[in-house]
């Protein structure tokens, strides 16, 4: 029997959300570009009260989740849409709005946030969406020490070391190509799984 769109559609942000929150935790990207930014800089007073270096780990994880959501939903809209890139911007726009309502449905379930926290992350997805929208971020390979145009990059930058801003600047932008390449092969293989491999298991 063929599943119901809507259904596939559920199953498809689930498992979505799903692996994008797994992937964070088990590649330690947050982590090692603090780690290695404070070794880089010697900035080792950043990690010298662990109460206040757990919260920035905290802090840039929440970003780090930011950065996927947003991309893996525009990898979607593109690739997962009926008709794909060939469909209607308006029909594109329609099914990306309400995928994104289902996966974050499933990320806050799975990430157990209460409606605030839900809320708060669902304006903060829609800024960093807005500001992706108007400055149109280059797919192209940056340079190691290129900078990019990226929300995540400046409030990154800011959480972590607002007394060195370019370098903190440089540090997340490496982060952020670390997250982005994840992030596409996580949703890319999500994608192009069979239908019936696309359903999450229940935990």
């Amino acid at each position: 029997m063929k599943a119901h769109p809507k259904s596939a559609s559920a199953d498809l942000a689930a498992l979505l959300a799903q692996r994008l929150g797994e992937a964070l935790l088990r590649e330690r990207i947050v982590p090692r570009f603090v780690d290695s930014y404070v070794v880089e800089h010697g900035r080792f007073g950043l990690q010298v009260h662990a109460a206040l270096y757990r919260d920035l780990l905290t802090l840039l994880q929440r970003e780090a989740l930011l950065a996927m959501s947003s991309r893996a939903l525009e990898i979607v809209e593109t690739s997962a849409a009926p008709g794909g890139a060939k469909a209607p911007v308006r029909a594109r726009r329609k099914f990306a709005a309400a995928f994104q309502q289902r996966y974050l449905a499933a990320l806050t379930r799975q990430q157990r946030w209460n409606a605030g926290d839900a809320l708060e992350f669902q304006a903060d997805l829609q800024m960093y969406q807005a500001i992706l929208a108007k400055t149109g971020p280059s797919r192209r390979a940056r340079k190691p020490f290129e900078v990019a145009n990226h929300p995540f990059v400046d409030r990154c930058a800011f959480l972590l070391d607002s007394s060195f801003l370019e370098k903190a600047r440089v540090a997340a932008s490496r982060s952020l190509t670390s997250l982005e390449t994840l992030t596409a092969e996580i949703a890319q293989e999500i994608l192009q799984a069979p239908s019936d491999a696309k359903i999450p298991t229940t935990r």
